[in-house]
């Protein structure tokens, strides 16, 4: 089976959050078990395509509008990715040095109808087209739609929606732009008097799937907007929960970590990443690490940390550790800190693929108090590494951690609230002085699978049932 998966990013060509990790990850797993999984996505002009050289396989001009812009299909040189991704570089409005900006309209509907202008000319066109999020929105519309795309719209057509927060709302005055169709059926781009490419693609695709099976049911709930559109379109969606690239992160060869370690010898591997976390950022080795990676907005719950923190670094032994970026009101505060609470307070603001390894491989806890998480990665990845996950009940964290009270391995709390997220710290802390318990606990939840292979293999079966 032929699949191209459509993203604005993938890892490790262009990630912001954890849809680049997905789309870095499941065609690769795709492609294990014998399917033939690629990925297509834009041209940037970053770190990574600096690294690399590239092969043009197609190239053409897109009509956006009443402009035309010349494009190439792009593709890496060597074989350096477990997987074919095909870059679309439209050198006027995707060749920036930025995955995203304030209005990426214009950028983001020249990928989509590049993409498909391409297929079009292709002999072997694929059996699926999986598109992510609302950047390939429009996707599922046009080839379904639009006079040009004919030809397509017998291939079916996933949608997952990675967070539906995001929709990529647009006015009327970009209609123009996108490839004619019958205007009797304008009403598929429609919700709430304006173009949503989300909306538009939880209409028009064959199948809509979460990235979590609790985030599917919340999202009937709580959409910013869509809950009555998908719960209409339940009988097509489903949740998938996501998994995790376990070669990629694998504390025996991870490149990244000071120490390397396995279940047997994760007290001395961790205590190795803890030491060089503590010398490099002040803090007091013999006191339990607590770190929160992410970034810094309110679907994070970020803006209640300093409080939080604050309150925790007063009445418990404990170091904190915060790695991220986001909200300057909170960034400021968060750095305030650090002249109150030296020697047990630190925080690094930005983001350091090498630094979240280490810090995933040093903590003792890693805590997510998120207001909406559809899957996480990060506890998938904390659990991996033998940290104990400190997080709210919610979309997938909901799905992967089990509470230590319910015969579980992890720390749960149901509200974003400052006493909700202290008492599950305080109970990580009290946990954490009951040495026996809490060293075979990390060795358990080392031994717990997430890795993408079960997902994949749904993502297939859900590809075969519509083929």
């Amino acid at each position: 089976m032929k699949i191209f998966h459509l993203s604005a990013e993938c890892y490790p060509i262009a990630k912001i959050g954890g849809l680049a990790d997905v789309v870095g990850a499941l065609p690769k797993y795709q492609n294990e078990v014998g399917e033939d999984s690629a990925v297509i996505m834009p041209f940037y002009n970053n770190n990574f395509t600096k690294a690399h050289k590239f092969i043009t396989v197609f190239n053409d001009e897109i009509d956006l509008g009443n402009v035309k812009y010349p494009y190439s299909i792009l593709k890496i040189a060597d074989d350096s990715l477990d997987f074919d991704v095909f870059f679309v570089h439209v050198e006027d409005l995707l060749y920036k040095d930025y995955v995203y900006s304030e209005n990426d309209i214009d950028r983001f509907l020249a990928f989509q109808i590049a993409a498909l202008d391409w297929i079009l000319t292709l002999e072997n066109k694929p059996d699926i087209l999986h598109c992510h999020d609302h950047h390939t929105g429009l996707i599922p519309f046009m080839a379904q739609e639009s006079f040009k795309y004919q030809s397509l719209n017998k291939i079916p057509v996933i949608t997952t929606i990675h967070n539906a927060q995001y929709q990529g709302w647009m006015s009327y005055e970009y209609l123009y732009k996108i490839p004619e169709f019958n205007m009797k059926n304008i009403g598929l781009l429609d919700w709430d008097n304006s173009i949503n490419p989300l909306a538009a693609a939880i209409k028009c695709a064959w199948r809509v799937t979460t990235v979590s099976p609790s985030y599917m049911e919340e999202l009937k709930k709580n959409a910013n907007g869509l809950e009555h559109l998908l719960a209409n379109e339940s009988a097509k969606s489903l949740g998938i929960l996501n998994g995790i690239d376990t070669d990629v992160w694998n504390t025996e060869t991870d490149a990244f970590i000071i120490d390397n370690y396995n279940q047997a010898s994760v007290a001395s591997g961790k205590h190795g990443n803890k030491r060089w976390l503590c010398d490099t950022f002040n803090l007091d080795e013999s006191k339990p690490l607590v770190a929160f990676i992410g970034r810094l907005v309110g679907e994070k719950g970020a803006e209640l940390l300093p409080e939080v923190f604050r309150s925790i670094l007063q009445d418990k032994e404990a170091n904190i550790l915060l790695l991220g970026s986001g909200l300057k009101d909170t960034e400021e505060q968060l750095n305030a800190l650090k002249n109150e609470y030296k020697g047990n307070y630190n925080v690094y603001i930005g983001y350091d693929e090498k630094l979240s390894h280490i810090i995933y491989a040093g903590a003792d806890f890693l805590i997510m108090p998120s207001r909406v998480e559809p899957c996480g990665l990060n506890q998938m990845y904390c659990l991996r590494y033998g940290t104990v996950p400190v997080v709210r009940s919610i979309g997938g964290l909901k799905d992967t951690v089990v509470d230590i009270n319910n015969n579980g391995f992890g720390i749960c709390h149901n509200e974003v609230t400052i006493t909700d997220i202290n008492n599950a710290i305080n109970r990580a802390l009290d946990f954490y002085k009951n040495k026996t318990q809490f060293n075979s606990n990390r060795k358990f939840i080392m031994s717990l699978d997430h890795s993408w292979k079960a997902s994949a293999n749904a993502y297939i079966n859900l590809y075969n049932s519509i083929n």
